[in-house]
């Protein structure tokens, strides 16, 4: 039978690993793929009867075993999910019910409290006696038979370049397309044993949770707290033997930076999936050096396009100033480089054409018409493709190589920039950690903020010798502690803020 439903991975791997544990957490919470299953049907059943579809559920739980089987309790029921977490800011999830205008909320018993003190003057659900009901397997057969491949599953919230969130709306069909890319690109199989970094609002976790579902693998939900201690970090990942990683950049180099891996080696990684960030070559060394029997996997793709879109296998140590490649697309995914009058480029913005593109941003028809356009390159008819905002280059290899954020380009003292390649010659440093490069356009400074035992003044003098004149920081400032968004990236639009308030040149 065609696959044009998420939950038949489910449904395939309880007949055949029923009791087998699917996902579970450091505080011994966990359930099978069979607890999996009926807690979903229920939830599923009880929105049909209560009268959802088709529509937004707001999913505010903890980051537990539940909350997954909750996800797919709403695709059960018709409906998709938007997941939502205590540590977002108040006005976010504000303006995200704003955008929403939801019906219904679910949430557990840790969280129904809080949810009652947001602006939601929706039904609230509870977990605990939802998943308990029962399946009502008529009702949940009409759904099926209702429901199309193009159907939405979730909403996962960006940030929006005005401060506004703009709801990415993905289906089954994309998904579905992406889990059997990643898979056979990943090679997981039933005795992958992920370590779920992402927070379940990013789309990040689609790695983890849906090829659980489609191999019967298993998923352990890694703690918030261990990010900011790495020994610890890795004496989890050996104490779970989780063998699969696909996570930010910053977290991999938090663990290598902090000599973590010279005292303790992740002894059962053997995948080791990163993205989102450009890998520091000196750390990425690190890592190979640490773990060399593991395959490291360069992945590369925006939300807008159902998360990962390129992948490259960096399987040999790269010299400072190499750039690990992208490489080149999943099956599926067509990806065109397009220069300033959008003509084909060897170096151009990155746009994406193919299932994986998504439906568009929910009730933002103008956000959407802005990034989601005809392909200029076709005129005889509709073929919508997805405007990054990112820069790449094709290498001697015709491998994609990434180049930049178009809005990490900027213009000073008369010349182009590249912040990223600031940053690349500040990571050289074995006495840095961490480091972003900010521009204040206000004041047409670049500003350079960064973690490690490195003096300023010795950083600065020390980038003299490797930057041109026009390419130097105005100022240069040392952190005790890099920010980081709640999914493990630099937060640059906090650095951004903290140097347009800054005073006074280093």
């Amino acid at each position: 039978m065609q696959q044009r439903n998420v939950l038949q991975y489910l449904e395939a791997t309880v007949k055949e690993v029923p009791d087998k544990v699917a996902y579970e957490d450091a505080d011994g919470r966990a359930m099978t793929f069979r607890e999996v299953f009926d807690a979903s049907r229920s939830i599923g059943s009880c929105l049909a009867r209560e009268g959802f579809g088709h529509e937004p559920v707001i999913i505010f739980m903890e980051k537990t075993p539940m909350c997954v089987a909750t996800f797919f309790g709403t695709v059960y029921g018709g409906c998709f999910y938007v997941p939502i977490d205590e540590e977002m800011p108040a006005m976010r999830i504000d303006l995200i019910i704003k955008t929403l205008q939801p019906r219904v909320m679910i949430c557990d018993e840790k969280t129904v409290k809080k949810a009652q003190e947001l602006d939601f003057h929706g039904r609230i659900l509870v977990y605990e006696e939802i998943s308990a009901l029962g399946e009502d397997t008529g009702r949940l057969d009409e759904i099926r038979r209702e429901q199309i491949d193009t159907d939405p599953i979730y909403i996962v919230f960006t940030s929006g370049s005005t401060g506004v969130p703009k709801g990415v709306v993905a289906c089954h069909r994309s998904v579905i397309d992406y889990i059997e890319n990643l898979s056979e690109v990943l090679r997981f199989d039933r005795d992958t044993r992920f370590g779920n970094q992402s927070p379940f609002y990013f789309d990040a976790c689609l790695k983890e949770l849906y090829p659980t579902i489609k191999f019967g693998a298993s998923t352990v939900i890694v703690p918030r707290q261990l990010f900011m201690f790495p020994l610890k970090l890795v004496e989890f990942l050996n104490e779970k033997k989780i063998n699969t990683i696909c996570w930010v950049v910053s977290a991999l180099t938090m663990i290598s930076s902090l000599g973590a891996l010279k005292k303790e080696t992740p002894k059962y990684l053997k995948t080791i999936a990163f993205g989102s960030e450009v890998f520091p070559i000196k750390q990425f060394n690190r890592w190979r050096q640490a773990v060399p029997g593991a395959r490291f996997v360069n992945l590369y793709g925006p939300t807008e396009a159902t998360g990962m879109s390129c992948w490259y296998e960096a399987d040999r140590d790269f010299e400072e100033g190499e750039a690990i490649p992208i490489g080149r697309p999943f099956e599926n995914t067509r990806i065109l480089l397009l220069d300033d009058e959008d003509k084909l480029a060897d170096e151009g913005e990155i746009c994406i054409a193919g299932t994986p593109v998504t439906l568009g941003y929910f009730n933002a028809p103008d956000k959407t018409a802005e990034a989601f356009v005809q392909n200029p390159l076709n005129r005889n008819y509709p073929e919508t493709i997805y405007r990054t905002g990112d820069i790449a280059r094709r290498n001697e290899n015709g491998e994609l190589v990434f180049v930049s954020r178009k809005d990490y380009q900027i213009k000073h003292m008369g010349h182009r920039i590249e912040l990223g390649e600031i940053e690349a010659n500040v990571a050289t440093d074995d006495l840095i950690s961490l480091c972003c490069a900010v521009y204040v356009r206000e004041k047409d400074r670049i500003q350079l903020y960064y973690t490690g035992e490195r003096d300023e003044k010795e950083l600065g003098e020390s980038l003299k010798e490797h930057l041109p004149r026009y390419m130097l920081p105005g100022r240069i400032v040392k952190l005790d502690t890099m920010p980081l968004t709640p999914n493990g990236k630099i937060d640059r639009k906090l650095l951004s803020g903290m140097a347009a308030g800054s005073k006074g040149e280093r």
